[in-house]
């Protein structure tokens, strides 16, 4: 699966990984919705963005911490709970290229996600919507004409195009 004149980091749009979905205590922290495939993976970030009023804004977490089925996390400047409030449902984001770098060949799901997929006799399925873990593979959800699930497996999935925005697979109308 190839990525020729792929250059990732080139466009460092935001990676949302979470959102603030509460307040906790009184101290200003606040409860965090971790989207991580692992809860708390997001903790590995710093800093974190921040979507206020249209803006991503860059701010340090100060401490955090695992409480039930949430994380609460203590932002650098906000210490007053009334002024914590104004987060509840904020997107919490990281840029691009705080993610690790991937080897040749493997990729983000938000790097596909909006690429066409098309089969090796040249049958367009419509565009990648986004990915379910299945746990044995993962599938993209491909919205087109119908809505499909196709794997995302070295048998299925002959290359990668970044140049032509697409995804070259080996499956069938009638799967």
């Amino acid at each position: 699966m190839g990525s020729e004149g792929h250059n990732r980091g080139a466009f460092d749009a935001p990676i949302i990984l979470g959102e603030i979905s509460g307040l906790f205590g009184v101290r200003g922290e606040v409860r965090v919705f971790d989207y991580s495939r692992k809860r708390g993976d997001i903790l590995k970030y710093d800093p974190w963005l921040i979507e206020r009023d249209g803006k991503w804004n860059e701010t340090s977490v100060r401490n955090s911490r695992h409480h039930q089925e949430t994380l609460v996390v203590h932002l650098e400047g906000f210490d007053d709970r009334d002024l914590s409030r104004t987060l509840i449902g904020t997107k919490v984001a990281i840029k691009q290229s705080q993610l690790p770098k991937l080897n040749d060949g493997e990729f983000y799901w938000h790097e596909l996600e909006g690429l066409a997929v098309i089969n090796d006799n040249g049958h367009e399925f419509g565009t990648i919507e986004k990915f379910i873990e299945t746990g044995a593979n993962d599938v993209f959800v491909v919205r087109g004409e119908k809505e499909r699930l196709i794997p995302y497996t070295k048998d299925v999935v002959i290359e990668v195009d970044f140049r032509r925005n697409l995804v070259l697979v080996k499956w069938e109308l009638d799967y």
